[in-house]
């Protein structure tokens, strides 16, 4: 008896395609609509990005912290619209790369320190933040955390 080969899927192939299907729609709908969710993960970087930016401005300016009046482009500031230096911040400058825009973003800022925050030559923090600051990032839906510890080292904190 000859037995001709069957044409098509089982259903078995049908089900795990379906299955696929509907995890990856789930999955780019929620990244699609859902820009709350992600949103204080994706500033994380940009904070972390403009922290590092102050720091080595202020290791390249080589001036006295007292002598400097008004605004600075070597001292961060940290308020819950905007974190970069005081000058940027004052500004508000789209043409300038050393500031983070919350309100644009849809996130707050606050830090455990007294802002601003200001680094010594060797991008340390001193003053008031001497033994370090952590900078907090807060959308709608989650928090995420900025530190930089009193050696001057920039990095991520926990996301919750």
């Amino acid at each position: 008896m000859h037995v001709k080969p069957t044409q098509g899927f089982t259903l078995v192939e049908l089900i795990v395609v379906i299955l696929l299907l509907a995890i990856v729609s789930v999955y780019t709908a929620s990244r699609l609509f859902g820009r709350d969710s992600v949103a204080a993960m994706v500033i994380q970087q940009q904070v972390i990005s403009v922290v590092r930016q102050v720091q080595v401005n202020r290791m390249q300016s080589n001036v006295d912290l007292s002598n400097v009046s008004g605004d600075s482009s070597f001292i961060l500031v940290v308020n819950s619209d905007c974190i970069g230096s005081e000058q940027a911040c004052t500004l508000k400058s789209d043409a300038r790369s050393d500031w983070v825009d919350g309100n644009a973003n849809g996130v707050f800022f606050s830090v455990n320190t007294k802002s601003p925050i200001n680094f010594d030559l060797l991008g340390n923090p001193i003053d008031i933040s001497a033994s370090g600051a952590k900078i907090t990032i807060s959308s709608s839906d989650d928090k995420c955390d900025v530190e930089i510890n009193a050696q001057g080292y920039v990095y991520s904190g926990v996301c919750s």
